[in-house]
This record gives structure tokens, sequence and C-alpha cells, in this order.
């Protein structure tokens, strides 16, 4: 453990009120969550966070569970279904919501910890005060914990309907506009995990 090196802003908080770090992963997929996660470090950092497409797949697993030990994580998703209804904007601000409430649920955090977002849209209604910050998944390391949190899990469920609907290698591009999960979807049609809003171009 150590205290990692972060930006002048994130280091000048933390001197004054904790950090509750958020980012989502899922935005672009044609199926699957969109999948936010918020982090909180009471006492430093595991060595090694980072963005997590910065990192290889078998790194993001290893660092996983020593964010899951040295933090308190919420984690919150929105469905397919529900991206479709509302819109993955709202979809994406929702689940970071989610995301902060199951963290405050697992720990009563300092009645002043700030929720430290990874991009340039704040939240409304939001349980603890924000900032916003983009690009802060690099740089940020409460930011960068939630953000490997977010990607494994949202990979893992993935992984897990690649299983049940095996047409379209979600095991491997985990939803996203792959050519040949576009093809897939010509071929074996379109399943209740697909985010219908994303396909009008594809389907006509």
């Amino acid at each position: 453990m150590h205290t990692a090196p972060c930006p002048a802003y994130e280091a000048e908080i933390a001197r004054n009120r904790p950090v509750l770090g958020i980012d989502e992963v899922g935005r672009g997929p044609l199926a699957g969550p969109v999948v936010a996660a918020a982090a909180f470090f009471p006492s430093g950092f595991p060595e090694g966070l980072n963005d997590s497409k910065k990192l290889t797949e078998k790194r993001r697993e290893t660092l996983l569970p020593e964010v899951l030990a040295t933090a308190v994580i919420g984690v919150g998703g929105v469905s397919a279904r529900l991206i479709d209804e509302i819109g993955i904007g709202p979809a994406t601000l929702l689940a970071m919501h989610r995301a902060a409430e199951a963290a405050l649920a697992q720990a009563a955090l300092p009645k002043d910890t700030l929720a430290l977002i990874d991009g340039n849209r704040p939240p409304k209604d939001f349980p603890l005060p924000v900032q916003t910050e983009v690009k802060a998944d690099g740089s940020c390391p409460s930011v960068a914990g939630a953000s490997i949190v977010a990607k494994v899990l949202r990979d893992r469920a993935m992984a897990r309907l690649a299983v049940r609907h095996d047409a379209y290698g979600w095991h491997t591009n985990k939803g996203y506009g792959s050519k040949a999960h576009q093809e897939a979807i010509l071929t074996a049609g379109v399943t209740a995990h697909h985010r219908r809003s994303f396909l009008t171009k594809l389907l006509g």
C-alpha cells in the first residue's frame, strides 16, 4: 500500500475532504448494461491503478481483489431495456447514482465526502457533492479503482450472457459492435440484452 501520486486537484481535495471516485463502462456497446462503480479508499491505494482501458485483462483481474480489499465499493447498473427507454446519457448518470448509493449503504462515509466523477456532466440530485474531471480515470487513483471494478464486473457479466447467447461473441467483444457481432445480429436476431435504440441503422 502507498499513497499513489495524483494530480494537484485531487491531492488538494484529499487533504481537506474524503474522495469517492466514480466511473462507468459500457456506454458504446450494442448489447449489455452500462455499469458504474464508486470507490472510497480510506488509507491509501494499491500500486498500479490506472484507467481500466489502459490495463490488460489479466492486470485488471489481478488488481480487482486488491481494490476490493482496500476500498469501500458500490456498483450500479442499468439494463439494455432501460437504456432504450431513457437514453444512454441519462442511463449512465443513473448508474453512477446507483453506485454512489450502494457505496453509502456499505459504510458510513464521512459527511463531507466529495464524489469525483470521470467526465464533464455532473449528475443531478446526487447523494453527495460532485466534482467532474475529464479523463480522471487515468490520473486519479480513486476513479481508476472504480474504473477497474466497473470494467471487470461488466466483462464478467457479458461472458456469462455469452454462454446463453453464443452466436454473438460477447465473451470477446463484450457487446461492442464488432463486424462479427453485427453479422450475428442480422442472422440470429436481436436478444433481450441488445440495445434496440443502438441498432436502428443496422436493422434499417
